[in-house]
């Protein structure tokens, strides 16, 4: 049995009662499931011989984009959902992590 609730189709004539309430999750999804990482005009790049593997990049990262191998070690970013905040640039004590413009 799913648990998913069916998304109305909102048309011209539909009566506001009709259609999903605003606010409400109508089924269980997170980022995992969209690549917002298209919405980023900044991007981070890891600076590997800077990088101590300190991860105090890794809590702040709001997206779970700083990717951890199975050793426990910082890999690359998941430029798929990383949204360019910076987060992650300002708190690498070691400025492991530069911020340069989407696309350079």
């Amino acid at each position: 049995m799913s648990s998913k609730k069916e998304l109305k189709t909102i048309a011209p004539d539909v009566k506001w009662q009709d259609i999903t309430e605003g606010g409400v999750m109508p089924y269980a999804g997170n980022a995992e499931l969209f690549k917002t990482g298209d919405w980023r005009s900044m991007r981070p790049v890891w600076l590997q011989e800077k990088c101590k593997q300190c991860l105090l990049c890794y809590p702040v990262c709001p997206d779970t984009s700083i990717l951890i191998d199975e050793s426990g070690k910082r890999t690359d970013f998941d430029f798929d959902h990383c949204k360019g905040c910076g987060v992650c640039v300002k708190v690498c004590p070691f400025k492991a992590i530069d911020f340069v413009e989407e696309g350079k």
